[in-house]
């Protein structure tokens, strides 16, 4: 994002543990009543435990990202906090680098991963998906500049390394590219989503590429530096990634389904503005390709 991020919120805040250290649970913090029959579909380790170990990119507003003080908020954060409420669990974030929470979930260091992943066919092979919501891909440009998605080629576009955009969109693009004898997309990839909006308010990219909600998010708060190009694209799900065959995903899922009932669902992703991509039905591994 440009600048620093403000969020209102009647909730109070408190900090998430970063890196492999222990820490608060990240915020806000919802608590309704535990359900033991969702509880007691959990792995033992983890219901020992009473926490989820939660890899996260927090880069990513309005999905997940640090406020002015520090504390990683957003409507995955909220989300995720009301769904470990039945669980009976608080949550563990361990920030990290997007490319590093899929290794780190096969690697037992973390539980699970909250960090916008669009669920696919790819990651599926690797991990096991949770779909919670749905988005689609949105450009952004600088005003004044325009550029067509669909005919950038020679351009210089900005991407977060590792998402859906970086690792799918642009190669299709270039490849598109290639075959017309135009000279191939300038990819130019940064670790955190902020970086890669920066670049473009500040002239180093013609444009940038992300999903739905953090581009509007971006062009929201850029006090008139971005605008749209083009429409929202290609909509998937987004997963929260688990161990493959792990007994957490049916747990969460059921938590989610919950939380879905109770009318909380829609509640969080209202308050974050991001109503559009709210789902009925939550799935296991619901990715279309």
């Amino acid at each position: 994002m440009v600048g620093t991020v403000f969020v209102a919120s009647v909730l109070a805040l408190a900090g998430c543990s970063s890196n492999n250290s222990s820490g608060p649970p990240c915020v806000p913090e919802v608590k309704p009543a535990k359900v033991d029959a969702i509880a007691n579909l959990l792995p033992d380790n983890i219901k020992q435990a009473g926490k989820l170990v939660v890899g996260v990119d927090a880069t990513y507003a309005p999905n997940e990202f640090k406020d002015k003080d520090g504390n990683v908020v957003g409507f995955d954060v909220d989300l995720l906090n009301a769904v470990a409420a039945p669980l009976g669990l608080k949550l563990d974030c361990r920030v990290s680098a997007f490319d590093k929470i899929i290794p780190s979930i096969q690697g037992k260091a973390y539980d699970m991963g909250m960090s916008s992943f669009t669920d696919n066919k790819e990651r599926e092979i690797q991990v096991d998906f949770v779909d919670y919501f749905q988005a689609g891909t949105l450009w952004a440009q600088r005003p004044g500049a325009p550029i067509d998605p669909n005919n950038a080629c020679g351009k210089k576009v900005a991407v977060q390394t590792a998402t859906v955009q970086d690792t799918e969109e642009l190669p299709a693009k270039n490849a598109t590219c290639s075959k017309a004898g135009q000279p191939a997309i300038n990819v130019i990839k940064f670790d955190g989503q902020d970086a890669v909006t920066n670049a473009v308010t500040l002239g180093q990219a013609d444009a940038m590429t992300a999903d739905y909600p953090v581009t509007a998010y971006a062009i929201k708060n850029s006090e008139g530096k971005l605008e749209a190009a083009g429409q929202q694209f290609e909509s998937a799900p987004y997963g929260w990634p688990v161990a493959k065959g792990s007994s957490l995903g049916q747990a969460l899922l059921k938590a989610l389904e919950h939380v879905i009932q109770t009318g909380e669902y829609k509640q969080i992703l209202s308050r974050w503005g991001v109503d559009n991509g709210a789902i009925d039905k939550p799935t296991i591994n619901g990715a279309v390709s």
